[in-house]
């Protein structure tokens, strides 16, 4: 799953320089290995060699090699820009923004997420993840509009794992604009000197976002303007906001709230007439942290619409005299959905930063637990819905209950659908049901979802809401459950659907909702089998796995819950705790996976490095690139294992080793560990691609890509 970070010292750096050898290798015809199955490209022949260049400093680490996400510093790079570098594919966005009810672009107030940690670009830029002990992770978002990546960098490009997981869940991606001090004020001189020059500055920051696939941009010019300048904003942002408007259709540019109509630099808190020109052109206005009710009242009563693109700032850090932050942030968002505003919290990371980061969960959960009545959720539209709960990190990776890779990881664009994480309070006497997310063991990826809570003896069962939906639903649905409960607990589990008519499914509330709680299919059942089928290999290693098929018409897939209810009929208190490993709901029409192969694997920007610690061994690092059909694939699995080299060994070759995964059709395989080879012979390493569906289901061997890479030692004088 993760690369992990490896630390070299500056001796070793200067005299184990990595080579790299850019010809690209493997695309040169396939052949069918009848034995396994798999489409295998020719192999390739490779001659080890140690002195050959470095890759680009801004597209890999440097001390790795790894694919890292960046950003452009200064205005002579943004100029120099083009999106002509192979290496910066790793950097462009494989998941495309999920549909959504209600869409962004409705009146309804918003909620806009602005992520500032420590200068930013920390583990998150390590684009395929990285080795990470208790890492930052942000998984509530059914419950925020649009996500910003924000550093003091002149053009942050958000890093593409947020992205990836931020679309994944239908939520809007801005990078960030940032001019500050007296360098801003002269870039600011030279891009708003005349139209020729902020157009040109325009265009290139819409084809960065087009090319890496994020949403649109927040401008944040924090320095004084000359008067040049800062008339020819209005018309730089009205410009800006059209090519974006034209690249990507539902985009957004957003101003922050900083320079007056004059170029004077003062924050206002407020949007008033002297910052309201930039708001006029373009798609909102992020206001400062330090206003106060009577700023709200004075915009509520002046503005006549747009009250949706006014997001007001929150700092969570509580810094200045803000209203409540920390976990008093809550009475800041309180005021502002009392005037209907929307809402910009800014650094709610601040729960990671400064608290235990041991207790980092806990006063997560805690903190967006006292946010979530103030912010509207948005519903998933599509099928195939399928969730595992991952987070994007955990102790070790699971594939059905099974450990894949041990070890801790972090790669946030493994995040899977996140849940509604809010504490539902049931019986004001007896607590209420807890969910969150648990890391200790998992079906697939790295986290389950644990529902704790208490059955009061006045109950027969309980029932959360884990997900809304709003899409329509085909005739026949087969829902998959998989789930553990902890030992000698006296409950049973299920899941739970709620459809509403078709002909209500754009009313405000469904007057007609039906709550469905279908019997479990046997386990001989054709369609069960068929499934299993598909999750080859399938054992369920400690967990239970139900199946359901419903028969509707005309209906809205409402909401998904889960049901807990009591074994017993007596007059006690049950107290239970479930985990739950993973649910997908499908048409039941498409549970036969169209098997697409994956075609032209190749290999390039081969390097190697001696290992030191042992002298028959060497550290292989190379690009994988493939094709593939887009958006059929959630993602693909990489793995690799060396074949025999011994010719009178007669044993078999070993089983495929995890290396990694990824959303795009590339990867980097960094520092794998072979056996040397001989002078004068040569071994042999193979690596396979296996593509995972929409659905979750990781395809067979027969349509995996395979390439055998044969490498040879050079000679002794080379």
């Amino acid at each position: 799953m993760e690369q992990r970070k490896r630390k070299r010292s500056q001796p070793e750096r200067r005299t184990k320089r990595a080579v790299e050898s850019n010809t690209l290798l493997g695309d040169n015809g396939k052949d069918l290995d009848l034995a396994q199955g798999c489409l295998v490209e020719r192999q390739v022949d490779h001659m080890i060699q140690y002195d050959a260049p470095q890759l680009p400093g801004r597209c890999y680490d440097p001390d790795t090699s790894v694919p890292v996400s960046f950003y452009i510093p200064s205005l002579a790079e943004l100029k120099s820009w083009q999106p002509s570098n192979q290496d910066e594919h790793f950097n462009k966005a494989a998941i495309p923004l999920a549909p959504r009810q209600p869409p962004l672009q409705c009146n309804r107030p918003r909620t806009l997420v602005c992520h500032d940690m420590a200068g930013g670009y920390l583990n998150d830029r390590f684009i395929q993840g990285v080795q990470e002990e208790n890492p930052f992770v942000f998984y509530h978002w059914l419950y925020i509009d649009i996500f910003v990546y924000f550093s003091h960098h002149m053009v942050t490009i958000p890093p593409v794992c947020w992205t990836n997981a931020a679309h994944k869940h239908g939520v809007a991606v801005l990078g960030t604009f940032i001019t500050e001090w007296e360098t801003g004020a002269a870039i600011c001189e030279a891009f708003l000197e005349n139209e020729e020059t902020f157009c040109a500055m325009a265009d290139k920051l819409v084809l960065i976002a087009h090319c890496f696939q994020f949403d649109g941009w927040l401008v944040n010019i924090e320095n004084e303007l000359s008067p040049n300048a800062v008339k020819n904003v209005p018309g730089f942002l009205s410009y800006f906001r059209s090519r974006m408007q034209q690249a990507v259709a539902h985009s957004l540019v957003i101003w922050y709230d900083s320079v007056l109509e004059t170029g004077h630099l003062k924050w206002q808190n407020e949007l008033n007439k002297h910052n309201k020109a930039f708001f006029d052109s373009c798609d909102g206005i992020f206001l400062n942290y330090n206003w106060k009710e009577e700023h709200l009242k004075r915009m509520a009563t002046l503005m006549e619409e747009r009250h949706a693109d006014v997001y007001v700032g929150v700092d969570v850090f509580g810094r200045g005299d803000v209203v409540g932050g920390e976990f008093t942030t809550n009475l800041s968002l309180e005021l502002i959905r009392k005037y209907n505003f929307s809402a910009a919290i800014f650094a709610p990371g601040w729960v990671y930063e400064t608290l235990e980061k041991e207790k980092f969960h806990r006063n997560q959960h805690k903190f967006w637990n006292l946010l979530t009545e103030y912010l509207p959720i948005h519903s998933i539209c599509t099928l195939p819905f399928t969730t595992s709960f991952c987070q994007g990190f955990g102790k070790n990776l699971y594939r059905n209950g099974k450990v894949e890779a041990i070890g801790s990881w972090l790669n946030l664009s493994a995040q899977e659908i996140q849940p509604l994480f809010a504490d539902q309070q049931l019986d004001p006497a007896n607590g209420c049901v807890k969910i969150r997310g648990c890391s200790e063991v998992a079906w697939n990826g790295g986290c389950c979802l644990v529902i704790n809570g208490l059955i009061s003896a006045a109950r027969s069962n309980v029932s959360l809401r884990l997900f809304s939906l709003k899409v329509q639903s085909p005739p026949k649905v087969f829902v998959a459950f998989v789930y553990k409960l902890e030992d000698g607990a006296k409950v049973a589990v299920s899941p739970e659907l709620t459809t509403c008519p078709l002909s209500q499914c754009n009313s405000a509330k469904a007057s007609m909702v039906d709550v469905l709680k279908p019997l479990p299919l046997p386990e001989d059942n054709a369609l069960v089998q068929k499934f299993i089928q598909n999750c080859d290999p399938w054992s369920t290693e400690g967990w239970t796995a139900c199946f359901y098929l419903l028969e509707l018409t005309d209906c809205i897939l409402q909401d998904i819950s889960v049901c807990i209810t009591r074994l017993l009929k007596d007059e006690q208190d049950v107290q239970f705790q479930c985990r739950i490993g993973e649910i997908k709901i499908l048409d039941t029409a498409k549970l036969s996976v169209e098997q697409k192969p994956v075609e032209k694997l190749t290999v390039f920007n081969i390097s190697w490095r001696k290992a030191p610690e042992a002298t028959d061994q060497l550290h292989l690092s190379a690009t994988l690139q493939w094709a593939y059909p887009p958006n059929t694939a959630s993602c693909f699995k990489v793995y690799c294992r060396e074949l025999n080299y011994n010719k009178n060994q007669k044993a078999a070759d070993p089983e495929m080793i995890h290396v990694g995964r990824t959303n795009a059709n590339l990867y980097r395989v960094v520092d794998l560990v072979l056996h040397s080879a001989p002078i004068g012979e040569s071994r042999q390493v193979e690596f396979l691609i296996q593509p995972v569906t929409q659905a979750g289901f990781a395809l067979p061997q027969s349509v995996c890509g395979r390439l055998p890479l044969s490498y040879t030692a050079p000679p002794q004088n080379h």
